[in-house]
């Protein structure tokens, strides 16, 4: 089952138990931390060759694209120390963990990606009012190959392998490959459309291909990050999910005090990063009677044991009350 925001990743069998869960973590994190890895030094080629092909060009477009590649190289670097960061325990500094900074790392990505964007289409606007730019076409054509088939292998390999991850570091670099790789084949295309023009009778045209294309690649890519920002602050803020999404992880967590005698549940839900934080307010009925404070801790510990069985992102804290004021 997909969620919203998270993937349940959960175990094959009721049976396993806490150890294999972080097991499991354990194993992903050292995958997540490969393909990212992977990431950054591909991040880095790319910049060499990208600002190599855009000198001998004299192209804006792949000038452009060599400036999202180092932004990508930049990032991956950032992402790299997140990626550690986030599986630390909570500390003296940090109550709650480090997760927080994932979807912060998201945000500021996706806030320079914009701005790369806007300042490529606004420079474009200018260059052809100026009457365009011309190109070493040939060259530019196979560079853009070169860098979309590299592009596109990347993101589909990182897409592929992070596939069971629990990692928002891994999607967000796997969507930036993509855009790159668009990026790249919309050049390629453009690149052809020139060096066929110069053949014809409407050479003139083929200077103001560059120019074009970029305004155009500018302005196509801006939703992704803008979605990619509007998620990220979506969990940096807390926002709760959609009451749909919030239905089924509480149908899901009342499955589990199938033995305790309640009136009321309310799960209150958030999520940053990798973690689903669960607050739960289980408002007893009066058949509701325990002896001592083990049989409550009893209870917690089944009923997070079956929700991480479930997702294991998940982390809860459950409180019992009798009044219903107090959930509010």
């Amino acid at each position: 089952m997909k969620h919203y925001f998270f993937q349940n990743i959960g175990v094959e069998s009721a049976h396993l138990n806490f150890i294999v869960i972080y097991m499991d973590i354990g194993f992903h994190h050292l995958e997540e931390k490969r393909l990212l890895t992977l990431s950054f030094y591909i991040a880095g080629a790319f910049v060499i060759v990208a600002l190599g092909f855009a000198i001998l060009t004299s192209s804006g477009a792949i000038l452009f694209d060599a400036a999202y590649s180092l932004i990508a190289f930049v990032m991956s670097m950032l992402t790299l120390k997140v990626a550690n960061l986030v599986q630390r325990p909570d500390d003296d500094r940090f109550h709650f963990g480090y997760t927080a900074i994932e979807p912060t790392l998201n945000m500021f990505k996706s806030l320079i990606i914009i701005a790369t964007c806007v300042y490529a289409v606004a420079s474009s606007v200018q260059s052809l009012l100026a009457g365009g730019h011309a190109a070493e076409y040939g060259i530019g054509m196979f560079y853009g190959v070169v860098a979309t088939v590299g592009c596109f292998s990347i993101s589909i390999y990182m897409r592929v392998k992070g596939k069971h991850l629990v990692s928002d570091l891994v999607k967000v670099d796997s969507h930036t490959w993509m855009i790159d790789g668009v990026l790249s084949a919309s050049i390629l295309f453009a690149f052809i459309l020139a060096y066929a023009l110069e053949l014809t009778e409407y050479k003139t045209l083929a200077p103001y291909v560059d120019p074009v294309l970029l305004i155009i690649l500018g302005s196509a890519m801006l939703p992704v990050p803008f979605k990619i920002l509007r998620e990220s602050l979506n969990e940096v803020i807390n926002k709760a999910p959609p009451e749909s999404i919030s239905a089924v992880i509480e149908k899901k967590f009342k499955k589990t005090l199938a033995d305790v005698p309640y009136e009321h549940v309310e799960v209150r839900i958030s999520k940053r990063g990798r973690d689903v934080y669960l607050l739960v307010h289980i408002i007893v009925d009066d058949a509701f009677s325990i002896a001592t404070i083990s049989e409550l801790d009893e209870i917690r510990l089944k009923c997070e044991a079956e929700m991480r069985e479930w997702d294991p992102a998940i982390i809860m804290d459950i409180l019992f009350i009798k009044d219903p004021e107090l959930a509010e």
